[in-house]
């Protein structure tokens, strides 16, 4: 007889033959069926309805040309992509991301991921993904306009609030969204705007969408060191990346007392003693849209490390919010030497199994992906039932209602964890909880 271990190992074997090169898809279902061992012992009916197979397969995966003229009059094309991973618990829920990496393989890796973070956050959505090989970075808004047109003029037919509702990710923002309803509305005749999230708040945008995933981390974080009682304010920290993410991370850290001293781009890392500047670096990244380097132009004592390594740097807590797996074996090995107490994640997968597994042996408090960053998605879902109630709500409203939906998140996967003998590790705790939670609806649908 398989045991559950042989079980899930056969089932791993399977999604890489099925989906051979997809590396990093790869690595995301096994991060998550890898812990569901002792679910399976306790519940071998998820096994005999084989709900393990049908989660790690998707539901449906679109593919398309992207056709677009840049303002010089020459044609190029991309490739366009849409996963509905899967629907059991609400409409397809995930972002757009534009970035010249992507591939089917990765729009299925950050789908997956979606299915288990989507779960957590204890609303009705399901899990999605998309985007494009396109890469805004140099582009005019027109030429952004027309490539978001053509995009959108197969995508609308997959699309709907009640069916699948995009939003934004690397390299789509408000003004990508805009374009990208406008052609929506345009061709549908139906100003429907809860098929998108991540609209301006002057026409349906939630707010605090913006700075949604970076305070939820940190919202995450704080959970964490409540029940090690230890708390942030004081806390030295580093912040990878100077997106959206890392700008509201740094500013909500700041706001609960903690000192951030370092963030990044891919050019290098910027390391200030006394504190990163969140004005400069807001200029320097949302209005200047400049390299991180310059804001050493308004702090001549800050230091900049050209390629630099941000967890070379001392700190007791990190915020990995820049990439997948942009944190290694020895990266996590060094922020532990250096006295790192607590990891989270705003990044999708940006520890690599490796360093995860170096985090849980060593104790450190460790908040996944897929749990610690899933305030933005919580937010997008906020702002469905704004859209839904032709309603406006105010950022109090809406902060408050996201850090309830992190506090419970947090809850959710710690007594998960305590349940299955594997108290403080977020990893088992994130994953077989979110994996009930889309089971057992699942089940309830029957075989579909």
């Amino acid at each position: 007889m398989v045991n559950a271990q042989q079980r899930i190992e056969k089932i791993y074997e399977e999604v890489k033959n099925r989906n051979p090169g997809e590396t990093e898809f790869h690595q995301a279902v096994w991060e998550v069926i890898e812990t569901l061992t002792p679910v399976l012992e306790k519940r071998p009916y998820y096994a005999e309805q084989k709900i393990i197979e049908r989660i790690c397969e998707p539901e449906r995966q679109i593919i398309f040309r992207v056709p677009w003229q840049d303002d010089k009059g020459e044609v190029h094309i991309n490739r366009g992509f849409r996963v509905g991973f899967n629907s059991a618990l609400g409409p397809y829920k995930g972002g757009l991301r534009f970035h010249p990496s992507v591939l089917l393989g990765t729009i299925k890796f950050l789908a997956f991921e979606q299915t288990f973070k989507n779960a957590l956050t204890g609303l009705p959505i399901g899990s999605g993904k998309g985007g494009s090989d396109f890469n805004p970075k140099g582009k005019s808004d027109n030429e952004i306009m027309r490539f978001c047109q053509s995009f959108m003029t197969e995508l609308y037919r997959h699309i709907g609030e009640m069916t699948d509702v995009p939003a934004g990710d690397i390299g789509v923002g408000a003004r990508e969204i805009g374009f990208l309803f406008g052609q929506y509305k345009r061709i549908t005749n139906r100003y429907e705007s809860g098929v998108l999230t991540g609209k301006n708040p002057t026409w349906g945008g939630a707010l605090v969408r913006k700075e949604a995933t970076g305070y939820g981390v940190v919202y995450f974080a704080e959970e964490m060191l409540k029940v090690r009682n230890k708390s942030l304010d004081g806390k030295t920290c580093v912040v990878s990346g100077s997106g959206n993410v890392a700008i509201y991370a740094i500013e909500k850290l700041q706001q609960l007392g903690a000192k951030v001293v370092a963030c990044s781009d891919s050019s290098g890392v910027i390391y200030d003693e006394r504190g990163i500047d969140l004005e400069t670096l807001k200029a320097v990244k949302e209005v200047q849209r400049a390299r991180i380097q310059a804001y050493t132009d308004q702090h001549k004592d800050a230091e900049y490390r050209e390629k630099g390594n941000i967890w070379d740097i001392p700190c007791e807590l990190a915020f990995p919010c820049a990439t997948q797996n942009e944190l290694d074996e020895q990266a996590a090995q060094t922020l532990i030497e250096n006295g790192c107490i607590a990891v989270a994640e705003g990044a999708n997968m940006p520890s690599t199994p490796e360093a995860v597994d170096c985090f849980l042996k060593n104790h450190i408090a460790y908040g996944p992906g897929k749990a610690a960053n899933a305030g933005g998605v919580a937010t997008s879902a906020l702002e469905m039932q704004q859209n839904a109630s032709r309603d406006a709500w105010s950022f109090e409203h809406t902060e408050s209602r996201l850090r309830q939906i992190m506090t419970n998140i947090h809850k959710d996967c710690y007594d998960t964890a305590r349940e299955f003998d594997m108290e403080g590790n977020y990893v088992a705790g994130a994953n077989i909880a979110s994996f009930r939670h889309v089971a057992d609806a699942m089940l309830a649908f029957g075989v579909i």
